[in-house]
């Protein structure tokens, strides 16, 4: 870079965009400098709250020698245009999922990056959570052997989406394993290698046809399957996810779409025990089981199981979520940072992340197009 601070502009000033910049800002040498959005208010809003410059339009934006990386958060249908604007222009860009409506739009933008050198990448936060890398110790090490099963269950408010709303267009959204699943098809090939959508199917209201709130997926991979629903059809009051990861000894279950809880329950081998003490930290809570007598000798698969304990171990974090999405937030511009100070930085989420959630995205939406034909 040109300069020793990362000078952001930000597209789209929304409530996101505004909840993002607390979180740069956190994160040293970042100054985030202009804004702009087609709606005046919401700019002006921005502008007098953090002292950026207003732009009329991208165009003016991504010309200004002030600003280094273009920060992007509208409807997903302006994602293409607008980072493959900023990435001619010269800057560096981080834009909110979906990277595109289409995954060789993204392959595109990732490739067009690569040319010029730029950064180019999609903010897949989810991997910067503590208890990503938990979850992912504990497969590792198969605290409780191998995966066999999976499911994650969203039930989300549509309070604040009202029938004309941008999130019910296919056109503008892509659609809801578009729009919103990513993070999670992401999520879960973090924890379970590349997977591969088996089938897929979509539910509309019956009260408007046009509207599509339900829609689920099964995804295979190496050692199982994950069953992936998502529905927006809740009163904001019992908005709720739960996701659980089935093993060969036991299970561990995460709450929240931002998880700031994880529940481990399943019989342990006595080496690693303390190894699961460790993985999970101080701020874990155990509770032992004496239902199993010394003679007992569980089985599963057709093989004995050796153990210690039968135990249900919880952690919690004690950032509440809000701070938690914040400190993702931070550790994911950090992370980038890095890289763009040092090429042989290995970056947690880089471009190819948002390539192959979208494709996965986009083969759930097309074979439950096809299973309501």
């Amino acid at each position: 870079m040109s300069r020793e601070e990362l000078h952001i502009g930000i597209v789209g000033a929304g409530d996101f965009a505004a909840f993002a910049i607390q979180a740069f800002l956190n994160v040293p040498d970042v100054r985030v400098v202009a804004v702009t959005d087609i709606r005046a208010d919401a700019a002006e809003k921005m502008s007098g709250q953090y002292h950026l410059k207003i732009c009329a339009d991208l165009q003016e934006l991504v010309a200004s020698d002030h600003v280094d990386l273009i920060y992007i958060s509208t409807p997903p249908y302006l994602h293409y245009k607008q980072s493959e604007m900023a990435l001619l222009a010269g800057k560096h860009v981080i834009c909110e999922k979906p990277a595109a409506l289409k995954t060789n739009e993204a392959a595109a933008l990732a490739a067009l990056a690569k040319s010029r050198d730029l950064l180019y990448v999609v903010n897949l936060m989810q991997r910067y959570n503590p208890l990503f890398e938990m979850v992912n110790a504990i497969i590792r090490e198969k605290i409780i052997g191998n995966f066999v099963h999976g499911f994650f269950e969203n039930y989300a408010s549509d309070e604040k989406l009202n029938t004309d709303h941008w999130f019910w267009r296919e056109s503008m959204s892509g659609g809801i394993f578009i729009e919103h699943g990513v993070h999670f098809f992401d999520l879960f090939s973090g924890w379970l290698g590349d997977g591969k959508v088996a089938n897929a199917l979509q539910l509309q209201r019956s009260v408007d046809d046009r509207i599509v709130d339900r829609v689920q997926a099964a995804v295979r991979y190496r050692n199982g399957v994950v069953n992936f629903y998502h529905g927006f059809n809740q009163p904001g009051i019992l908005d709720r996810q739960e996701m659980r990861l089935q093993f060969e000894y036991g299970e561990i279950t995460l709450y929240e779409w931002i998880p700031v809880k994880l529940k481990l329950y399943g019989l342990i081998e006595k080496n690693k025990t303390e190894k699961l003490q460790e993985i999970m930290g101080s701020n874990s809570i155990a509770h032992l089981h004496n239902l199993l007598g010394e003679n007992q000798k569980p089985a599963g698969r057709f093989n004995k199981i050796p153990f210690e304990d039968l135990i249900t171990m919880e952690y919690k974090s004690r950032s509440g979520k809000k701070n938690m999405y914040q400190q993702m937030l931070t550790s994911m511009l950090s992370d980038q940072l890095a890289w763009l100070n040092d090429r042989h930085h290995i970056r947690i989420i880089d471009d190819s992340h948002a390539i192959r959630s979208l494709h996965m995205a986009e083969e759930a939406n097309r074979l439950a197009q096809n299973c309501n034909d």
